[in-house]
């Protein structure tokens, strides 16, 4: 049954106090930023912490790691990406497909069989498929998934394959919970691009004159979304409640997990780093009423990673971050195209499309301080995820 028709929509003003709680911070020194009449001061970490973390950046750049990684991708993945699946003709316990930007979502009647492909999405389409970057996509959010148990329940139920969760069904809210610590982007919807055009106040977030763009905000915001037909369109909290897309309990209760999350995410990123910017969480309701993480937690496509170390420099002489997510590979595409308005865009290069891979497995090892396993192309990854998946099934019965 469809949620918004239960719904009886209140007609006074929404507020709600979005004081996330979290457990107690860690004992351990980390790079933390804190608000300064809106600027960042950076806050120094112990010395063996913040000499790793100086040479983050000399990791992502060069060295020894990042060549091994280029040439697995650049000899094993051409012939083992994983661009498109079709699991409910291989899978006899599959009945239906839904094909989504990045995932392919098959019914097994009980649950749920997510494959994440290795499809890049930007500007509500597909640009280029990045070789891993399914594998790195599924392996982050388990990762996370597992680490954020003590804000929320999720929906996970196992993983079968490093490409492939299998979850409980629930009803999905139609709002996407993207929340912001700086005022930054490149898309239509990103804080930066709709603050540059003089808009003050942004899904009822009330945004004073004088930011530039990568700065920190005072506090982290929320700027839900809701799907239109091929794009996301910002909503406010007020508007959420009064078109039926969620209740107010609803509303206010994953207001304050994707707060929650978002804060433990970006402590966790401090402590390896890292500047966790912004990101998006969605969320669903289990049949005994309960609200469930969906989707992804946390990775370079739901999400910006800034290198922490470098990031006060380059904001005060007016640089981009040193990014760690599919950023650069947006401002590519603008650059080159109109991505929004051309109907046939460029190929991403080769090149471009490596360093983007390389980066996500980077963000990986960089967050879970283990080592990503690049699997043997001797078996179609086609073959594998659904040899996995039947196995799987089979055992849930």
């Amino acid at each position: 049954m469809s949620m918004a028709a239960a719904l009886n929509p209140p007609k006074t003003p929404f507020k709600i106090n979005l004081t996330p709680a979290l457990p107690p911070p860690p004992t351990s020194s980390a790079l933390t930023f804190k608000p300064n009449n809106n600027f960042p001061t950076l806050c120094a970490a112990a010395q063996p912490q913040q000499q790793e973390h100086a040479a983050l950046l000399d990791t992502l750049l060069n060295s020894t790691r990042k060549n091994q990684v280029l040439h697995s991708i650049r000899t094993t993945s051409p012939f083992n990406c994983l661009s498109e699946t079709n699991l409910h003709h291989t899978v006899p316990a599959l009945t239906s497909k839904t094909r989504g930007k990045v995932r392919d979502i098959y019914d097994s009647g009980e649950y749920l069989v997510l494959v994440t492909t290795d499809r890049q999405s930007a500007f509500d389409r597909v640009l280029a498929s990045i070789p891993f970057k399914g594998q790195v996509l599924n392996q982050t959010s388990l990762w996370w998934f597992e680490r954020t148990q003590h804000i929320t329940a999720n929906a996970v139920v196992s993983t079968p394959d490093p490409n492939v969760t299998i979850a409980k069904k629930c009803s999905v809210f139609p709002v996407e919970f993207v929340a912001r610590g700086f005022v930054t982007g490149s898309t239509d919807t990103s804080l930066w691009t709709v603050y540059n055009k003089g808009i003050r106040n942004y899904c009822g977030n009330a945004l004073p004159d004088g930011l530039v763009k990568n700065q920190k905000l005072a506090k982290n915001i929320l700027t839900p979304t809701t799907k239109a037909a091929d794009h996301d369109v910002p909503v406010t909290p007020d508007e959420i409640i009064e078109r039926g897309l969620m209740t107010r309990a609803d509303y206010e209760e994953v207001s304050r997990k994707a707060l929650s999350l978002f804060e433990y995410g970006q402590r966790v990123a401090s402590e390896h780093g890292l500047i966790l910017v912004d990101t998006k969480y969605e969320f669903g309701k289990a049949e005994d009423g309960s609200i469930m993480l969906i989707d992804e937690v946390h990775t370079p496509d739901s999400s910006r990673y800034w290198i922490a170390n470098s990031y006060l420099e380059r904001f005060q002489n007016g640089l981009e971050p040193e990014n760690v997510d599919k950023e650069f590979l947006r401002l590519w595409f603008k650059s080159h195209c109109n991505p929004y308005e051309d109907e046939v865009l460029p190929e991403a290069p080769e090149d471009l499309v490596c360093e983007l891979s390389w980066r996500y497995i980077f963000l990986y090892e960089t967050i879970t301080k283990s080592k990503f396993e690049v699997l043997s192309s001797e078996e179609p990854i086609h073959e594998r995820i659904s040899r996995n998946v039947a196995s799987a099934l089979a055992s849930l019965k």
